[in-house]
């Protein structure tokens, strides 16, 4: 494998800056139980570089020499660690701050939310269902299947796992491997499998054989599916695509801001709480308020669309002038 990408050549102090203002969108986005912070990063077309500067990252080349220090020199000139620096930066900075926002409002508006972030997945879907060349049926059944996936995780019963140290390394590789899909909540997938208070425990507790071992399966996760997507996106890329659009759709069932609800034994209801989407009184402010905040995040989706296109367009035009400039050196 070759480790000479645009990745791991230094770029501009502005360039760094801009990629952490895209963590920092993914982190927030991340903090909304049902959103993948991979959905946001599609939508700025920072998906596929994150994916290949893990995948580089991971390789086990990079582990071989990382085990011998006189390889490190090597490893800081050839790895993409300053785009992964300044992405983990962002994120990190989206989740301990406006996301602690995001938790509060889930907890006293959380129909305001998950309006906000129905608008904000439908209309995502829609512009990257766009960045595929030529539909095909094919295609189309990708999308179904992606779709079919996402949607029956969505309303997926919480199941009952084991306290040991194997639960919570498939954990950790499970929650990982959804975590960078676009549409699949890592979370989520958490909850589903009974672990999201175990993690958390673990976490206030510091049990850190439970930590390892979610840890490790994180590691092995991530290092396999960013090879596998990879991959996909090198040689089918129209074809994954549209599979990770029927993904972004297919979570739509988990945002629908009408829902039943189970109260807890506080009288209090949550996300956790809601056991099913129910159709909106037609008629009432209420609903045509949160009709209104799915077009504010419809709204917002076309704004970050402008912003990456002019992006895309600046990064065509910088390709141009360095190669007039090498043919004219010629």
């Amino acid at each position: 494998m070759s480790f000479e990408s645009p990745l791991s050549s230094p770029r501009s102090w502005r360039y760094y800056l801009g990629l952490v203002g895209q963590g920092f969108l993914i982190g927030t986005v991340d903090a909304v139980p049902g959103v993948s912070g991979g959905t946001m990063a599609l939508l700025l077309g920072l998906y596929e570089e994150l994916i290949q500067a893990i995948r580089t990252l991971a390789d086990v080349e990079v582990l071989r020499r990382f085990l011998k220090p006189r390889e490190w020199t090597w490893l800081v000139s050839h790895l993409p660690w300053r785009f992964l620096l300044a992405v983990a930066l962002g994120i990190l900075g989206g989740a301990f701050t406006l996301a602690h926002g995001l938790q509060w409002a889930l907890i006293h508006y959380p129909q305001a939310i998950w309006a906000l972030f129905f608008g904000f997945v439908l209309a995502s879907t829609w512009a990257v269902s766009r960045r595929v060349r030529h539909w095909k049926p094919l295609y189309g059944g990708l999308f179904l299947l992606g779709g079919g996936i996402s949607f029956a995780l969505a309303g997926a019963t919480v199941f009952s796992t084991p306290q040991t140290l194997w639960a919570f390394f498939l954990s950790g590789f499970a929650a990982i491997c959804a975590m960078i899909l676009p549409g699949v909540s890592g979370a989520l997938v958490l909850v589903m499998l009974g672990k999201y208070q175990d993690v958390l425990a673990a976490v206030t507790g510091f049990q850190v054989g439970a930590l390892l071992a979610f840890g490790l399966g994180a590691i092995l996760g991530l290092s396999l599916m960013a090879r596998l997507l990879t991959r996909l996106l090198r040689h089918y890329h129209d074809l994954t695509l549209a599979f990770l659009c029927g993904l972004m759709a297919g979570s739509l069932r988990r945002l629908w801001p009408w829902k039943a609800w189970e109260m807890g034994d506080a009288g209090t209801s949550s996300f956790a709480e809601a056991v099913a989407n129910v159709w909106p009184a037609i008629g009432e402010i209420e609903t045509w308020g949160l009709i209104g905040l799915m077009g504010v995040g419809l709204s917002l989706v076309g704004l970050l669309e402008h912003l990456a296109r002019g992006k895309t367009a600046q990064a065509k035009t910088r390709a141009s002038e360095s190669l007039s400039v090498s043919l004219g050196g010629e």
